[in-house]
């Protein structure tokens, strides 16, 4: 009969044993596991392989193409708010919405209590323009006749100058309140004035893009913003960039401007790249200058702009259609290796460069990545 003393030995012995057991299935388990989440590599046939087409990765000289979202806006150089030059209510809108527009067309007109001012400015003013042009005649019949002084030639001369300059700010006036040149004469010739009615006129061709007043809405001169006008062939579009890629951005640069549901982009040029950093954004200020065939892009449209950066940089390129993306959407390529299987490679994208993209971690020269059927792998491989 086994003593119990025996019994505790032999269980204290085999304690340790089952211990290092244990921890051995462990540490196996861990290598499958581990094995399992490394990357497997997939074989393809003969068939599936003629399908697919594999690049040697090199270092390569290229343009970086930064990418980033804009806002468009009117050209500030071709378009202009209309602010009105008389104070007064609003008797008739002339051009609607979206009228094409020559320098001097009538948008529309207004009535004012300036006008009678105006009025009898002028009726006073070609007055003594008038007794002054006779008064400087009769001072010169005389002086030749010995009758009067030189001096007082020379001050008739004067005065009729003075009129004359009266006379021409007083025909001003009335132009700067919209009246034409039209009633300006009949006023002038002592005709009774009618109610004179302002005109507000386009400065500059182009579209009215904008009506800011009602009829009977009562302006305030040099205040009251009453059209926009704007050139609606070119577009500003507004943009922001951040650190390090404001290197890559310099005036005249190309840009393709991308409107969702357009195929074509609109093509554009970098105007304008701000000199100081926004302290609130820590962002750039960039400007371009977009062609705007059709009328394609409206004011406060959001747009995808590609700038075609001039500054050349070399580094590692592979196709767009090479780069896929995980179940954690994290960027890989399938690499082929040199006993024909094919395995994923996790890699860090850079900038692009048209339809290639910079791989900046992942990759070295002289791996061959696979570009077309990179997506038929990937699908293959989850079958």
């Amino acid at each position: 009969m086994t003593s119990f003393r025996s019994v505790r030995a032999s269980a204290l012995i085999a304690a340790p044993l089952l211990v290092l057991a244990l921890s051995a299935c462990s540490s196996d388990a861990d290598k499958v596991a581990s094995a399992s989440a490394a990357p497997k590599a997939f074989t393809l046939t003969p068939e599936q392989r003629a399908k697919i087409t594999v690049d040697t990765v090199k270092l390569t000289e290229f343009q970086p193409v930064l990418e980033v979202t804009g806002t468009v806006a009117f050209n500030g150089d071709r378009s202009t708010q209309v602010l009105s030059s008389i104070s007064g209510p609003v008797a008739r809108l002339v051009a609607p919405l979206g009228a094409q527009v020559a320098p001097g067309d009538v948008l529309a007109t207004a009535t004012s209590p300036d006008f009678a001012s105006a009025v009898a400015d002028l009726r006073k003013a070609t007055a003594t323009h008038a007794n002054a042009i006779r008064t400087t005649a009769r001072a010169e019949a005389l002086f030749k006749s010995d009758a009067l002084a030189r001096a007082d030639l020379d001050q008739a001369v004067t005065d009729s100058t003075s009129a004359a300059a009266d006379l021409e700010a007083a025909v001003q006036a009335l132009r700067s309140l919209g009246v034409s040149d039209a009633t300006i004469a009949a006023v002038r010739d002592g005709a009774p004035a009618a109610p004179i009615e302002a005109a507000i006129r386009a400065p500059i061709a182009g579209t009215v893009v904008e009506r800011l007043v009602t009829p009977g809405e009562v302006l305030a001169a040099g205040a009251t913003a009453t059209f926009t006008v704007a050139d609606l062939s070119t577009m500003w579009v507004n943009a922001s960039v951040y650190g390090a890629d404001v290197t890559l951005v310099r005036t005249g640069e190309a840009v393709d401007v991308v409107v969702d549901g357009v195929a074509r982009p609109v093509p554009g040029r970098v105007d304008y790249v701000a000199p100081i950093v926004d302290p609130a954004t820590k962002a750039t200020a960039v400007r371009i200058v977009a062609q705007n065939p059709g009328q394609l892009l409206k004011r406060d449209l959001f747009v995808q702009l590609r700038i075609r950066s001039d500054v050349r940089k070399r580094g590692l390129l592979v196709s767009s259609a090479a780069v896929l993306r995980d179940d954690d959407n994290l960027p890989f390529v399938f690499i082929a290796a040199p006993d024909g299987t094919f395995i994923r490679r996790r890699v860090t994208l850079g900038r692009h460069a048209d339809l290639q993209y910079e791989i900046v971690e992942g990759l070295q020269a002289g791996d061959h990545v696979v570009s077309n059927g990179a997506l038929f792998i990937q699908f293959a491989e989850s079958q």
